[in-house]
């Protein structure tokens, strides 16, 4: 029985080759599957168009965004364009003043800051007042404590300057002063 296993184990399966010949194709048969090969050509061709449609929108997209960066401040300086105009304007009244004039150069001057502010605000700008509050570190940056017994400790003194912010993000903190309460003065013996 051994040399049996050993004879059937050392004889090649067979193979496709030596298998029973197959049958040539049916007429029908080969009628579907010229059909299937012809779809899947068809979807093949439709998977290239699509992907190269994809390659050129995303090109396309990267362009546009790049030109979106480009010119996203386009909207602020029409705005801006304006208030520079009118500045233009000032300076040369201010060069052709005579006497007497500078209060209405003072005027229009003033009006010109106005436009500015509206424009900055309409753009999302927002100014930081920060005089007579309690003082936060997240909107302002103390550059000295100064002593008061009129102000309470803590709170800001006086603003050098101006912050800003665009909506709700920080663009400059305000520089104040804080108050701080008056040194108790030493007992003398």
């Amino acid at each position: 029985m051994s040399d049996e296993l050993n004879q059937n184990e050392s004889e090649p399966a067979p193979t496709i080759s030596q298998a029973a010949p197959a049958a040539p194709p049916t007429p029908a048969e080969l009628e579907e599957l010229r059909a299937k090969a012809a779809k899947a050509d068809e979807h093949w061709d439709r998977l290239l168009r699509q992907a190269a449609d994809f390659e050129n929108f995303k090109k396309r997209a990267a362009r546009d965004r790049q030109e979106d960066i480009r010119y996203a401040n386009k909207g602020l300086l029409d705005k801006l364009i304006p208030v520079l105009d009118n500045f233009e304007m000032a300076m040369a009244a201010a060069n052709n003043a005579q006497a007497g004039s500078a209060d209405a150069l003072k005027t229009g001057v003033t009006m010109i800051q106005g436009q500015f502010k509206a424009a900055l605000a309409e753009a999302g700008l927002e100014e930081l007042d920060a005089t007579g509050k309690p003082f936060d570190p997240n909107w302002q940056e103390a550059v000295s404590h100064q002593e008061s017994a009129d102000v309470p400790e803590g709170q800001v003194l006086q603003q050098l300057r101006k912050g800003y912010k665009l909506r709700d993000r920080l663009l400059r903190p305000a520089t104040v002063v804080v108050a701080r309460a008056p040194a108790a003065e030493p007992a003398t013996p």
